[in-house]
């Protein structure tokens, strides 16, 4: 894979996927997103339309209070693809840097997740010069577990976060 090519932190270019920062004009897609039970299965269940709404207002003030945050994917035929990103997230009371990421259900199995897995690791380490980043897994989703592994994240310990049992992998600078 080709590094990402950067416009601006705003917005930057894969193989395969085109990523523009968050705003309000993905909520249609992201309420969709959020309300395919298959895709939000490991996400905390299914969101209601009120509820993404809410998630993508916080995740739009992340930006503006971080300069970095989630980004909205389109494929290269335009398609809303899904969303990834580097944000902050409380550990066990720990401010960690996590990456995230989330695919429409027709994209799976084709390495698009570890496409832009890779992307955003070399993103949050190497644009953002941060020291480490985290992916947490659910322990029963196998696919998100191997995409961290791809992309040279670290099994570092289990965990259980609101009430289902995580995986937290580490990679670092």
């Amino acid at each position: 894979m080709l590094k990402p090519s950067f416009d601006s932190m705003d917005h930057f270019v894969t193989d395969r996927l085109t990523a523009g920062r968050l705003n309000e004009s993905h909520l249609a897609d992201l309420v969709a997103l959020h309300q395919d039970p298959d895709v939000s299965r490991y996400l905390g269940g299914v969101r209601s339309a009120e509820t993404t709404k809410a998630y993508l207002d916080v995740n739009m003030a992340h930006w503006d209070q971080h300069g970095f945050g989630l980004w909205a994917l389109r494929g290269k035929d335009g398609r809303f693809a899904g969303r990834a990103g580097i944000r902050h997230l409380l550990v066990d009371d720990i401010d960690e840097i996590e990456i995230a990421y989330a695919l429409t259900r027709d994209l799976w199995g084709q390495g698009f997740a570890s496409e832009i897995a890779s992307a955003i690791t070399e993103i949050g380490l190497s644009q953002l010069a941060l020291p480490c980043l985290v992916g947490i897994a659910n322990v029963g989703n196998g696919a998100s577990r191997r995409v961290l592994e791809k992309s040279n994240y670290l099994f570092e310990r289990s965990m259980v976060s609101r009430g289902e049992e995580v995986a937290i992998y580490r990679v670092r600078r």
